[in-house]
């Protein structure tokens, strides 16, 4: 009997309020933690730091284990950048992060935990309120969920499946609902028409909003947010399925 292949899994960290429950998971040592900004804090065993480039220097880690790395603009600007760049993927670190495992990881599934994007509640990040990055007003964060559906609709493209693993009831993500248990088996991908999805990149290469030093902000001038919309329309179109209501079976 063929034994089977359990999937690598990068797992992205976030900041929310239920951070500080991953603690409570024994991690298996095929899935590595990608803990965003100040979500280091949260569990002692990640794996790689990635954070802002404008990202405190009193709030690293005053010690970094010799397999634990940290990782920033000279390293996550690249990798964006070989998935459409920020202003079609999203500025804000928990889009970009998860480019970045796409890029460097390269695992079987990219799985997102505290990361709803949503700050409705009195604490809006389990160390205490902090800034909305992702609600701030940004041409390229029009709508999170359509920029969530297109990491989703680029990692299947390359075989990889992406997960909610948050049990909050609200989320800007679009990814199906999962559990830490379902962590123990393969997940299949999501599926999108491929046509849809040339059809949106098609659209994002016409355009041509690509900044090669990722700072895009220098350049908004140069972009019409009602073309970023329809394109962020064309990716929701792409992500529209029952199967993103339904948690695994």
């Amino acid at each position: 009997m063929l034994e089977m292949t359990l999937p690598s899994i990068a797992l992205i960290l976030g900041s929310g309020p239920s951070a500080p429950n991953i603690q409570n998971w024994q991690k298996p040592d095929r899935v590595k933690i990608v803990a965003i900004n100040n979500a280091w804090q949260a569990r002692a065993d990640w794996d790689y730091l990635v954070h802002a480039g404008d990202f405190p220097v009193d709030r690293m880690p005053e010690q970094v284990a010799p397999w634990q790395s940290v990782h920033s603009h000279e390293s996550y600007v690249s990798a964006q950048n070989r998935y459409g760049g920020f202003v079609y993927g999203g500025g804000t670190m928990a889009f970009t992060a998860g480019y970045w495992a796409l890029d460097v990881l390269k695992p079987d599934i990219l799985a997102y935990f505290a990361c709803d994007m949503t700050y409705s509640g009195k604490v809006t990040h389990f160390y205490g309120n902090g800034t909305a990055d992702p609600l701030r007003p940004d041409v390229t964060l029009q709508s999170l969920e359509a920029k969530s559906g297109r990491l989703m609709a680029l990692a299947g493209r390359q075989g990889c499946a992406c997960i909610n693993l948050s049990a909050e009831p609200d989320s800007r993500l679009v990814f199906p609902r999962a559990t830490f248990a379902d962590l123990k088996r393969p997940l299949a991908a999501f599926e999108t028409d491929p046509a849809m999805i040339e059809d949106a990149l098609s659209e994002e290469a016409r355009l041509g909003y690509m900044v090669e030093d990722g700072e895009y902000w220098h350049h908004t001038e140069r972009f019409d947010a009602r073309a970023l919309s329809r394109i962020d329309e064309m990716w929701l179109r792409a992500c529209e399925t029952e199967r993103l209501e339904k948690r695994f079976a």
